[in-house]
């Protein structure tokens, strides 16, 4: 299209997890209704090419007591608030179940040199955070405001963060990188995910792209002699009622949108 690679707002969850800066920039004039979210998640196994959208997994993991697994998650959203879509999405906040182990160590890191470059192609294999997951938002092309389908990839990246990677190419080019740090939620919660989402005009003085749905895997494992580390494991107890996240959406005028997910216990 002969236009600049822009930034585009995205989030992960997951998987994935995974992604997502509180703003105040102009709603479009007499907004006042709030987005709508929701998300769905499950528990399954640990993919042995984590850099391939349909690798199969590992044997003896997903959803089991205490085993090692992946997280699968699928955010929508909803609104007609911000020029007929919802509005842009600024910060994502993601707090697992408690139990819930992460093991970073032993897995590469892809440079922030790459990172920045967008020269993802070149990361390492075992830098890859989860398998490539999609991305629908409506963007501005010209005077019209149109979907545009994208890809997610997660990475490993320097300082115990995942690197959110966000590619689309029609109907305008559009790139974009975003970290999630990890922290520890407050109880009744364990480790938590925090992504700031950066603001993107595909056209100068346009309105940013909004986000409709995010569906990532978030998981990666690679095996050291018979024994395979993976960076997610399972907790090791189920409450009653099955396990609980929370899902904080912070959109551009400031409001906190909140959903609770729950995934049933495994089967014994």
């Amino acid at each position: 299209m002969g236009m600049p690679p822009r930034r585009l707002a995205a989030c992960c969850l997951a998987a994935a997890a995974t992604l997502a800066v509180a703003a105040s920039l102009g709603l479009a004039a007499g907004a006042s209704a709030r987005p709508v979210v929701s998300v769905k998640a499950k528990i399954v196994p640990v993919p042995i090419d984590a850099s391939k959208p349909s690798s199969p997994g590992y044997p003896h993991t997903g959803n089991l007591l205490g085993a090692p697994a992946a997280l699968e998650a699928t955010l929508q959203i909803s609104g007609s608030e911000y020029f007929g879509g919802p509005s842009p999405v600024t910060r994502v906040v993601v707090d697992l179940p408690a139990g819930t182990k992460l093991h970073p160590q032993g897995f590469t890191t892809c440079s922030m040199a790459i990172l920045e470059s967008h020269e993802v192609q070149k990361c390492p294999k075992r830098s890859y955070a989860g398998p490539p997951g999609e991305v629908l938002g409506v963007v501005s092309f010209g005077s019209s405001r149109v979907h545009e389908k994208g890809t997610l990839q997660a990475f490993f990246a320097p300082g115990g963060k995942l690197a959110f990677y966000t590619e689309g190419r029609e109907p305008a080019l559009v790139e974009v990188l975003a970290f999630a740090g990890v922290t520890s939620a407050p109880p009744p919660f364990g480790p938590r995910f925090s992504a700031e989402v950066p603001l993107v005009a595909t056209v100068p003085e346009a309105p940013y792209a909004s986000v409709l749905s995010i569906k990532s895997k978030i998981g990666a494992g690679f095996m050291q002699g018979k024994k395979l580390v993976s960076y997610g494991t399972v907790p090791k107890k189920c409450p009653k009622g099955g396990f609980k996240g929370k899902v904080q959406i912070t959109f551009l005028g400031g409001e906190t949108v909140t959903v609770e997910p729950t995934v049933p216990c495994p089967k014994r």
